[in-house]
């Protein structure tokens, strides 16, 4: 646990705690968003709501990869290995996501699916190299720091000549998501963004500038400890209170202005934008997701196997929309905690430990009954 204990010491917590109960202005509301899922999660678990004075109020973000996966799109993956038959390699958090006709990924796989849960990008391509004879597709989900491995994988298949490998590519990308919140004509009022901390490291610090710039919003990226994390809500009453939007990094162990340049560097080699792509709770949003190249077109599964992309309507009693949205919160559910469970999952938001409803159900929701 060296390096980081010292981002979980109770005392100097309750002393920027304190501090920041000093800076934060009587009558005042800072509505301050966690974008990312792990930020979300380390409020939780730390109980740092609890550290926090009445004026500032934390907004769950849309951050978490699983989340926001549109259920057409898990139904394509499930149509994949029901009807294609072919090898399906996921990631586990998605394996439980709710989707068309009371299925999931996990449930495809009780009536015969071939589909297996791997830990890296690399399992998939041993699992073609092992299986010629069989197509195997890999759910390629997540934001910027999930996309290079997606990359490296795709540039391996070809490197060994793998016909038999290929990505159902649903890589999101995080600004585009940050913009369509702020843009929303109804949206929720914010007064700033914790940036978050595994993209930041791959992507860098410079594609946040736009939202000091162009919506006034303060930007400051954090790590995922809670020391980490009450430091980058100091940081961002700091701003509010002084009138400036500014990007700040409080991750400076990690993170940098130009971020991870090679990770960058693959990904523009193997990856391009997509026109539009709908997300859970944001609806479509223009340029904010990756599809394959055509140079690597070959390995792109939409394009190999018929499985159009349709969109389906959310659970009507769900709210992860909203949540993922920042308008409500996992306790705003009628049906959480109730039939919705970490065991009986209707939304996304509770099944990846990601998700705010899961973060909330395991750590939170006793606290507001005490």
């Amino acid at each position: 646990m060296r390096f980081i204990d010292e981002f979980r010491d109770g005392a100097l917590a309750r002393t920027v705690a304190a501090a920041i109960a000093r800076d934060v202005q009587a009558g005042r509301e800072y509505r301050l968003m966690e974008f990312c899922g792990g930020h979300t999660h380390a409020i939780s678990r730390y109980g740092l709501l609890d550290l926090l004075p009445p004026g500032v109020r934390m907004v769950h973000g849309p951050g978490c990869p699983v989340c926001v996966l549109p259920i057409g799109r898990i139904d394509q993956a499930i149509r994949l290995a029901l009807t294609h038959r072919v090898i399906l390699c996921s990631y586990g958090d998605a394996l439980r996501v709710p989707a068309s006709d009371g299925l999931s990924l996990l449930k495809a796989k009780a009536r015969g699916a071939d589909i297996r849960m791997v830990y890296s990008t690399t399992d998939a391509v041993a699992i073609a190299r092992d299986n010629p004879d069989r197509q195997v597709v890999f759910f390629g989900i997540g934001f910027e720091t999930t996309t290079p491995p997606t990359a490296v994988a795709v540039r391996a298949a070809r490197a060994q000549g793998l016909s038999n490998f290929s990505v159902l590519c649903n890589h999101v990308l995080t600004p585009a998501a940050m913009h369509a919140i702020l843009a929303a004509p109804e949206g929720v009022r914010l007064d700033g963004f914790v940036g978050p901390a595994h993209v930041s490291t791959v992507i860098g610090s410079a594609p946040y500038e736009p939202f000091p710039r162009d919506h006034g919003k303060p930007v400051v990226i954090a790590g995922f400890e809670p020391l980490d994390v009450l430091r980058a809500i100091h940081m961002l009453v700091g701003q509010i209170n002084d009138g400036r939007a500014e990007v700040e990094n409080e991750f400076t162990r990690a993170v940098t202005p130009e971020g991870n340049r090679k990770a960058q560097e693959v990904v523009a080699e193997v990856f391009a934008l997509r026109p539009d792509f709908e997300w859970r709770g944001l609806g479509t949003v223009p340029r904010s997701a990756l599809r394959l190249r055509p140079a690597y077109a070959e390995f792109d599964a939409e394009l190999r196997f018929d499985v159009p992309y349709a969109a389906v309507a959310d659970h009507k009693a769900c709210e992860c929309a909203a949540i993922l949205r920042g308008e409500k919160r996992p306790q705003d559910c009628r049906i959480f905690g109730s039939v919705c469970t970490p065991e009986n999952p209707v939304g996304s938001c509770m099944v990846s430990s990601e998700g705010a409803c899961a973060a909330h159900f395991t750590y939170g929701r006793f606290r507001e009954a005490a």
